[in-house]
């Protein structure tokens, strides 16, 4: 079983908070708009980190974090990228690469919209966790939590780091 903590939309920003969140889980997925290379070297050293670049990164985010990720976890194929749209809205072109990579989670980031949403037609979930950080227009910073136990996905939580500019 392997516990994940699932964030996206930090915008350089990080806290002791996230940081408690991060320590708890066994890996730490980022779904982009990380922000700063410091937001990656403080999770790497807190957990293992599988990350990808958002449209707000800059050319060091972008060595280190390739755009999308495609992996197993557990027993689950695994598909992380920022700018994915969600069903049966994906992106253009997106959703004919969903059907060929076909991943039972598919992962974005972007919208500063939280979204945990079973696609039907594509037997897949997909999971946007909202925004961790203070930049966007959001109301509350969230992320989102749960584990892969072989082929179950269990505990699911959404975790409010409270509103937007309340530090």
């Amino acid at each position: 079983m392997r516990k994940i903590l699932l964030l996206s939309d930090t915008h350089g920003y990080m806290d002791d908070v996230i940081c408690r969140y991060a320590e708890q889980a066994d890996e730490i997925w980022h779904a982009g708009d990380i922000g700063s290379i410091k937001v990656v070297d403080t999770l790497t050293n807190i957990k293992p980190l599988k990350a990808v670049y958002g449209n707000i990164d800059g050319t060091v985010v972008r060595t280190v974090c390739p755009e999308s990720q495609h992996f197993i976890c557990e027993n689950k194929k695994v598909w992380i990228t920022h700018i994915g749209g969600y069903p049966p809205n994906y992106t253009p072109g997106l959703k004919k690469m969903l059907q060929e990579i076909k991943p039972d989670i598919f992962i974005c980031g972007h919208s500063h919209i939280l979204k945990v949403i079973f696609d039907n037609k594509l037997n897949l979930l997909h999971i946007n966790p909202g925004a961790a950080g203070q930049h966007g227009f959001h109301n509350v910073r969230t992320m989102v939590r749960f584990a892969i136990d072989g082929s179950d996905i269990k505990n699911m939580d959404v975790i409010e780091l409270g509103k937007r500019g309340v530090i």
